[in-house]
């Protein structure tokens, strides 16, 4: 206890005896120093909520993107009423990890029982559509 006290109190008087030499300069010295101050650079905020709401056309552009990046996917197949099972050729386990790829490109979380019913792209984009915390 008596270091920490013997320690604060030599940090109040080396702060007190800074003070007056700080006060002593001259104030032609003190401008000069001021103006080849250098700035700390400022960090960039980028805020996602100032966006506007997605178009349909931006959610059927995205979700291609997305169907395209299947493998298993024919790209000549996929149009707005494609049916991810019968059109596309996807199987139940593809269909899940079509649902999910869709969550994490628009950064929204699709509850079970409402993932069962996306089953085609116009499901997709109607539950996007709807979602209004959809990025």
């Amino acid at each position: 206890m008596f270091r920490l006290a013997a320690l604060r109190l030599s940090a109040v008087r080396v702060a007190a005896n800074a003070r007056p030499a700080a006060a002593s300069v001259p104030r032609v010295l003190a401008a000069a120093c001021a103006a080849r101050r250098i700035e700390v650079p400022r960090l960039a905020v980028r805020w996602y909520s100032a966006g506007g709401e997605l178009t349909r056309d931006d959610i059927q552009e995205r979700i291609y993107q997305v169907l395209q990046d299947f493998d298993k996917v024919k790209h000549d197949k996929i149009s707005p009423v494609a049916d991810f099972v019968k059109d596309l050729g996807l199987d139940s386990l593809d269909t899940v990890e079509v649902v999910m790829a869709i969550e994490e490109e628009f950064s929204v979380e699709i509850p079970d029982d409402e993932a069962d019913n996306i089953a085609s792209v116009k499901d997709a984009i109607e539950y996007i559509a709807g979602r209004k915390d959809a990025h």
